[in-house]
């Protein structure tokens, strides 16, 4: 794959989703009838969330063989960066919500599961839905666009990208976003693509540490803090770069593979042993 197919991958993404959705909005009725209500249990409403997971499987599937996928899926074993960016992930994330709640006056709200068990069934779903995006997001398009641009241009083109995505979120009733505001959903999204990318690319391209962050964006077990927690992740956004400015502005050390780092097929070797910057396009 080259840097040209990420433009493929997103033309393909957002007609393959935005049709469904376009669906779900002309014959919200008869589409509820036959799979149940709108919202992160119906089926039609899940397959347009994993567009970007099915359209890059098929990508890696067409350029690489089944090889490839599995090539690219041993991505998901990656799991060595510092321990500092793993509390990043597994405590900072959570203490946004927490201070955006502080802030809202939801952090007082009870816990939205009785008994608190109920939760697990909801972490389930959202383990299993949200997080297959990455596939694309971060599996695919993130790599190929660092192979043109620094980290910093590439996740926040990326962040615009996936906002834009969002965007028909709004218009379904039964979803979150329906609630809440766009102007900061918008503003989240790309700030939490500016958070992620240094930690990806210290990660060697982690599949793994995405699905991971994206999982904690979706935690239902997190309070409902918006708009707060958008505008914080921003504020964040703007602390990782000033402290990770020299990798987030050189391309030095950016993970561009869309396979598993050394595991490119032998047909690909010439490609790979070329300079990065001969091979963008």
């Amino acid at each position: 794959m080259t840097f040209r197919s990420v433009w493929a991958f997103f033309a393909l993404t957002f007609a393959l989703s935005w049709g469904i959705v376009a669906l779900l909005i002309a014959f919200p009725d008869r589409i509820e009838a036959m799979f149940g209500e709108m919202g992160y249990t119906n089926p039609v409403f899940i397959l347009a969330v994993y567009a970007p997971g099915i359209v890059v499987l098929l990508m890696v599937w067409k350029h690489y063989g089944l090889t490839g996928l599995g090539s690219f899926f041993r991505r998901l074993t990656l799991w060595r960066m510092s321990l500092a960016w793993w509390l990043v992930l597994l405590v900072g994330m959570p203490a946004v919500f927490y201070a955006g709640a502080a802030i809202s006056g939801s952090l007082t709200d009870p816990f939205p599961y009785s008994p608190w068990y109920g939760v697990l069934p909801a972490l389930a779903i959202a383990l299993f839905i949200g997080p297959v995006e990455e596939l694309g997001w971060r599996g695919v398009a993130l790599p190929l666009l660092q192979r043109r641009w620094t980290p910093l241009v590439s996740a926040l083109m990326l962040g615009a990208v996936a906002a834009v995505w969002h965007l028909p979120a709004f218009m379904l009733s039964g979803t979150r976003q329906s609630a809440w505001a766009v102007g900061p959903f918008l503003l989240g999204v790309v700030a939490i693509s500016v958070i992620l990318t240094p930690m990806f690319n210290a990660a060697r391209g982690s599949l793994l540490v995405a699905v991971l962050f994206h999982f904690q964006m979706n935690g239902p077990a997190w309070p409902d803090a918006q708009p707060w927690d958008m505008f914080l992740f921003a504020a964040v956004a703007v602390l990782v770069v000033l402290v990770n400015r020299r990798t987030m502005l050189s391309r030095s050390g950016a993970a561009t593979e869309v396979l598993m780092p050394g595991e490119e097929r032998s047909g690909d070797r010439a490609t790979s042993a070329m300079p990065r910057d001969a091979r963008v396009d």
